[in-house]
């Protein structure tokens, strides 16, 4: 099973497994479960650990961004079936639970390891890690393996545990690393060697760290509330006590992006960059994809100077291809008359820009919802205003910027947090504002969040600004549904080595089996 591999590479290694085309060259262990050897060092996991999951975070959501509206194929090739039917098996985007658990088995090694060498650092790190790994996992398969998870050849078929005993385990380690990061001489030098040059995040600064931990903390908190226009909470969590462990340093900040530069270049270029512009030879990648007119539209009717932040205009300028449109010729959806999903806003350096983990962009939004929805004290149109413009700066534009959008928008509840319902049954400003700047802001970057969204809050995007519904549904003949899926299958990898314990969560549908905390 994919789980009980282990990555083992040190700092010298980590662009090139980071970069590799194929997956088995991440392993250098013929048996991964034989790793018993005392010389693995925990301060030597660390670089490769971040930089692969830097590398999840960039390149396996193709299929959200083309599902949200962001992204579509352009005419020159045929459908992407599994995509834009929506129809697909259980091997469909299976690298995203073969990474993750990969990247988490060497956070795994090395928090144990840590402990052993008495690196309270390192540990710590480890399981803040682990925790955002496996909240992904979580929010995209609901019941996982999770304390079975890496038994190595002792636990070869591991159980699952519900995602709502995952997320209930996340915050206990959350509260750990926080113990950990607070304690001097589980931090010191002394006994962390390295940190500085190894902490690819934040160069061995614990307080950078405990914000990054209120961050993910906030951001599960967040997606155990539910609705729009009012809330509800999943049961079993105490929200009041885990607002309490936030720690005074506060949340990701402005220009503050827990982003990793190990050294990327034109031979060794950002992950985001290798997947979808060029990789390493300077062949290009994924051209197949293109921006999505639904998004393309958007941004033009709202006059949003971010339309060229996030994508590169076409020979007929600003320009997007329709989810599911079948190739028929159209010169209009042809390749190089449509923009593309490439802006210089999401790759600033090129081959060479950092790789985002979490942005300060989205540490605003989640700060604005908790706001809005009562979690936090404060203000959530200032922390929504602050979102946008954090927005803007961060694509390469100015707060000015962001304040005559703003005000240019004025009365439409899609910017205007104070906007009245646009007609009947519609909401109005408030939470359909913020959820409806963040589609636009996180466009590319963080696509399972907008994901997670659209589930845990029935949030139908345009209609109450009177743009159309959204996220587009695709036009494909072979489309026979009305919403895009909910989750994915498990991994047919699953099937094969673990079938008693998947087949234990049951029948999977895609459409209506909902994650925990999804209870709309």
């Amino acid at each position: 099973m994919v789980k009980k591999k282990i990555i083992i590479a040190l700092a010298a290694g980590v662009i090139t497994m980071a970069t590799s085309c194929s997956r088995d060259k991440f392993n250098i262990n013929s048996n991964p479960d034989d790793i018993t050897t005392e010389s693995v060092l925990a301060p030597g996991l660390l670089p490769s650990g971040l930089t692969n999951t830097a590398t999840v975070v960039a390149r396996n959501w193709d299929f959200l961004n083309m599902w949200l509206g962001h992204w579509a194929r352009n005419g020159n090739y045929q459908s992407i079936t599994p995509i834009e039917t929506y129809q697909f098996t259980t091997t469909f985007k299976d690298e995203i639970w073969e990474d993750v658990y990969l990247n988490n088995g060497n956070y795994n090694l090395m928090q144990q390891k840590a402990k052993e060498q008495r690196a309270g650092f390192y540990e710590a790190v480890a399981r803040v890690m682990k925790v955002h790994n496996f909240q992904l996992l979580a929010d995209i398969y609901g019941n996982i393996p999770y304390f079975d998870a890496f038994g190595g050849i002792k636990v070869k078929t591991p159980q699952y545990s519900t995602g709502q005993e995952v997320y209930t385990d996340l915050f206990k380690q959350l509260d750990t690393a926080v113990t950990v990061f607070n304690t001097p001489a589980a931090i010191a030098d002394a006994t962390n060697p390295d940190k500085t040059t190894n902490d690819l995040l934040f160069k061995g600064d614990a307080k950078k760290w405990l914000k990054f931990i209120n961050t993910l903390r906030l951001r599960l908190i967040i997606h155990l509330h539910n609705g729009l226009t009012t809330t509800q909470v999943v049961p079993g969590f105490d929200i009041p006590d885990q607002v309490a462990r936030i720690t005074p340093e506060g949340f990701i900040g402005s220009g503050e992006t827990a982003s990793i530069n190990p050294g990327y270049n034109l031979s060794k270029p950002n992950p985001y960059w290798r997947e979808f512009v060029r990789d390493e030879t300077g062949t290009p990648n994924n051209v197949i994809y293109k921006a999505g007119k639904y998004a393309i539209d958007y941004y033009k009717a709202n006059n949003d100077p971010r339309i060229d932040r996030f994508y590169v205009k076409g020979a007929n300028g600003q320009a997007g291809a329709i989810l599911g449109r079948p190739a028929d010729g159209n010169p209009l959806y042809n390749e190089g008359n449509l923009s593309s999903n490439r802006g210089p806003g999401l790759m600033p350096a090129g081959n060479a820009s950092n790789a985002w983990i979490i942005t300060s962009v989205e540490s605003f939004f989640l700060q604005a919802e908790a706001a809005e929805r009562g979690i936090l004290p404060g203000d959530p149109k200032a922390l929504l205003n602050a979102a946008i413009g954090e927005s803007f700066v961060y694509l390469g534009l100015t707060k000015a910027d962001a304040n005559a959008y703003i005000a240019a928008n004025e009365g439409f509840s899609d910017v205007d947090y104070d906007a009245p319902p646009a007609g009947a049954g519609l909401p109005g400003g408030g939470m359909y504002t913020i959820l409806s700047q963040k589609w636009f802001a996180l466009n590319s970057i963080a696509p399972y969040e907008l994901w997670t969204d659209y589930r845990r809050t029935d949030f139908v995007l345009g209609a109450a600004a009177g743009y159309a519904p959204g996220p587009p549904i695709s036009i494909d003949p072979g489309n026979t549904h009305t919403h895009i899926p909910i989750r994915l299958f498990y991994p047919q990898d699953e099937y094969n080595y673990n079938a008693v314990n998947v087949k234990a969560q049951g029948t999977i549908d895609v459409f209506n089996t909902r994650i925990f905390w999804d209870l709309n």
